[in-house]
């Protein structure tokens, strides 16, 4: 699609806010922004260490308790698609509060879950309340920036929001020495108000009543669908999904795997769980030194390559148990590598062809990104809480991933419509 010389004009003479920002104010800006995101990694991490314990605990499964990570991500994509479309209409802010406040409840409630089946639906709210962290985090970064800036300060974000998956199940591991797995909910609630307090006073509205859509339930649909019509958007967000697939499915069974078949305590796999995390922090912050010298469609490319790799690797080496553990964590950490090097560039790719309504592309983004999580975690259950089960839907993500990136996106059309753009 070419564009004309007059419609270029416009963003010559008005650049994206964030591109009149200082240095001082871009870190300021991930700072913020880092710590509202990291509530979702460390809700959905924090407990990780406890799972075994929950499920003696409440009387039930193995494939139970992972139900109740199912259930976190089922709220996540649930509420992107609901908070979206209200933070295009209503500014950033207020949504955003809101569902902090709702995380905070839902936190305390999960304190007093009598069984599993109530903490279940009390993970899906406390989904549904850091969706919103999730979805305005994005929305905001879209309305200040775009293309390689987006993907670059994406990944800048990335460092901060991957320090919440290393702590998490560290942190988890420390309060389980002093507490049960209900305190770990303890502090979910304090950390989401604090949260609260950080949004008031640290966060500046970044859409402008006369940039807001409105106009109903109709409205609303009709902006969904011209997302669904475009074809390398819906492609990249599903390649995405398959990849953030790939990094659920890993937390999702890393704890049973990890402690249940290779004996490491609550400690030891808070360590092995970081080193692994470690390496998707890393590779977020090559990404940014790569875009200078590459396209973010040529590093997803490759980054989904490696993955598969790596994954068909990790599935070889639980199968035939060749190298033990030291395999098994080798290959995750070039899994999680490759994600991290995938996971900015297709949401900066797909952000930056729908900017006038940011926060509903985010919203659909990021369901789609959840709602795949949800449904491949409990497959590491069905399959068996053991490294093969793990290794196969770990693997699978990543090929399905690339896969999708060559019948659907069809990248190299989609380079070269960025390049006559």
């Amino acid at each position: 699609m070419h564009t004309t010389a007059d419609e270029a004009t416009p963003t010559a003479e008005a650049p994206l806010a964030g591109e009149l920002m200082t240095p001082g104010q871009r870190a300021r800006l991930v700072l913020v922004l880092g710590s509202l995101i990291a509530i979702g990694p460390l809700t959905i991490d924090m407990y990780l260490p406890a799972l075994p314990n929950i499920t003696t605990n409440l009387h039930t499964t193995s494939a139970a308790v992972q139900l109740t990570l199912t259930g976190t991500l089922l709220g996540l994509a649930i509420g992107q698609l609901l908070i979206g479309p209200v933070s295009d209409a209503v500014g950033r802010r207020a949504p955003l509060l809101a569902g902090l406040a709702l995380h905070v409840l839902a936190s305390l409630l999960c304190v007093i879950a009598p069984n599993i089946a109530v903490l279940g639906t009390l993970r899906v709210l406390q989904g549904l309340g850091v969706a919103a962290s999730s979805v305005v985090a994005m929305a905001i970064v879209r309305d200040l920036f775009s293309g390689s800036a987006f993907a670059s300060l994406f990944s800048r974000l990335m460092l901060v929001m991957g320090a919440a998956p290393i702590l998490a199940p560290t942190l988890g591991s420390w309060l389980l020495r002093w507490t049960d797995w209900r305190g770990v909910f303890v502090a979910l609630a304090l950390l989401g108000a604090a949260l609260i307090v950080v949004g008031l006073i640290g966060l500046q509205e970044t859409l402008p009543p006369a940039q807001r859509r409105s106009g109903g339930v109709g409205a609303t649909l009709s902006v969904y669908g011209a997302l669904l019509r475009d074809r390398t958007f819906v492609g990249l967000v599903v390649v995405a999904g398959l990849a953030m697939a790939s990094l659920f499915s890993y937390v999702a069974g890393s704890s049973f795997v990890l402690q249940e078949q290779y004996g490491l305590n609550e400690q030891q796999f808070g360590f092995a769980f970081g080193a692994n995390a470690f390496g998707l922090i890393l590779a977020t912050q090559l990404n940014v030194r790569l875009l200078r010298r590459y396209s973010p469609q040529q590093i997803l490319v490759t980054a989904l390559v490696a993955g598969s790799v790596a994954g068909i690797a990790l599935f070889a080496f639980a199968a035939t148990a060749i190298g033990g553990l030291p395999a098994i964590l080798a290959s995750l950490w070039f899994v999680l590598a490759s994600a991290g090097l995938a996971l900015p560039n297709a949401p900066a790719l797909a952000m930056s062809r729908h900017g006038e309504a940011a926060g509903t592309a985010a919203a659909l983004l990021g369901a789609v990104q959840f709602g795949i999580g949800a449904a491949a975690a409990p497959l590491v259950g069905v399959l068996g809480t053991n490294s093969v089960g793990m290794a196969v839907v770990v693997a699978g993500g990543m090929i399905a991933a690339l896969a999708a990136v060559f019948i659907v996106v069809q990248p190299f059309r989609a380079t070269l419509e960025a390049a006559t753009a």
